[in-house]
């Protein structure tokens, strides 16, 4: 049994659906996702799950138990806002404490905080104030808090986006950690692809307000298929194109012919897209690849924006308008003449292929 099962839910404000006919579920103790930009309802389907809204249609099942019209403090769950939401005059202990305390759960309620504040990590701050914590400590209160009450289901909207980009790292290694010590299900909304990629077991992508595609991490990055999910998990580059033969595309701005994986099933006269991570376009000095390297173009270098390590490229070529993005630690400068190669097995074939 899932422990969040969605079928055809959908919901609307004023003449704007939210969310439309979406279906999804979380198994027990699994880690799931909600993947996508901004404004593409995965916050309106956790504030449904959450009861915080009330769907137009459809269902909402928690642990086998309708729950549509069940209010918030009923449905068994854990909530971390992206506001963390503490209260400023009470310390740690009482903040982790509150929602015990409103369901009544008074036995053993000192074990029971510090357990989870040990957890958490927090065990020797019970006694401070949230103006006394760090954003990352202040977050750890707020999810020692929903998990105190021994929720079903935990929901975390956002937690982890006002914190700075090491300590994000960090928390996401804390929160994979403890989610898998306690084996709750949770239920995490992001526009973070790394974070979602890093913590789920199950990815849902959503854009205006519909499931674009679902799956393992390691599915959609590999076989993202859809040009969107494409786009969204870090292709840079998405080239429109026809299939002249088994193995070969033209992209469809340029007469050069790419080869393409032997497993790419692809057919002669089809049109398609093709997906390249700027990771897998290889830069070389202009003559210094190999005779039979496959898919080699030549290209100029418009652009360069140093990352540390490596540095981001804008490489015009014939393929399309648009310069190809790659990131590589050769150093190259800009108008400089290189030879662009695309490694065959790096070309994603999508299925999705709109206005060509």
């Amino acid at each position: 049994m899932s422990a969040i099962a969605l079928s055809g839910v959908a919901k609307r404000y004023g003449q704007t659906w939210a969310v439309r006919d979406l279906s999804m579920a979380a198994a027990k103790g699994s880690f799931v996702s909600l993947l996508g930009p901004s404004g593409c309802g995965k916050t309106t389907t956790l504030r449904l799950i959450g009861g915080f809204d009330t769907p137009d249609r459809g269902d909402i099942v928690i642990a086998g138990v309708r729950a549509n019209d069940m209010p918030p403090w009923q449905r068994g769950l854990g909530i971390v806002f992206q506001s963390y939401a503490l209260f400023p005059f009470m310390t740690v202990f009482d903040n982790v404490a509150f929602g015990l305390k409103r369901q009544k759960k008074v036995a053993q309620l000192d074990k029971r905080v510090a357990a989870v504040l040990d957890l958490v990590g927090l065990g020797a701050l019970a006694q401070r104030y949230p103006r006394q914590l760090s954003g990352g400590q202040q977050q750890r209160v707020a999810l020692a808090r929903a998990l105190a009450i021994e929720p079903a289901v935990l929901l975390l909207d956002e937690p982890l986006s006002n914190l700075d980009a090491k300590l994000r790292i960090e928390m996401r290694l804390e929160l994979k950690r403890i989610q898998r010590e306690t084996g709750v299900t949770t239920i995490l909304v992001t526009h973070d692809q790394e974070e979602a990629l890093s913590l789920s077991d199950h990815m849902v992508i959503m854009n205006e307000g519909v499931v674009v595609a679902s799956g393992t991490p390691r599915e959609l990055w590999q076989q993202p298929r859809h040009p969107f999910v494409a786009g969204f998990l870090g292709v840079d580059n998405l080239l429109s194109a026809v299939v002249t033969d088994d193995r070969r595309v033209r992209p469809t701005m340029s007469e050069s012919l790419l080869q393409l994986a032997p497993d790419a099933n692809a057919r002669a006269g089809e049109r398609l897209m093709i997906g390249i991570r700027a990771a897998d376009v290889l830069l070389l000095p202009r003559g210094s690849s190999p005779l039979n390297q496959p898919n080699r173009i030549d290209g100029v270098v418009r652009e360069v924006n140093y990352h540390g390590g490596a540095s981001l490229y804008r490489v015009a070529t014939a393929l399309a308008d648009q310069p190809l993005i790659a990131t590589c630690v050769a150093d190259f400068e800009v108008g400089a003449e290189i030879d662009v190669c695309l490694a065959p097995m790096s070309l994603l074939r999508l299925d999705v292929a709109p206005n060509l």
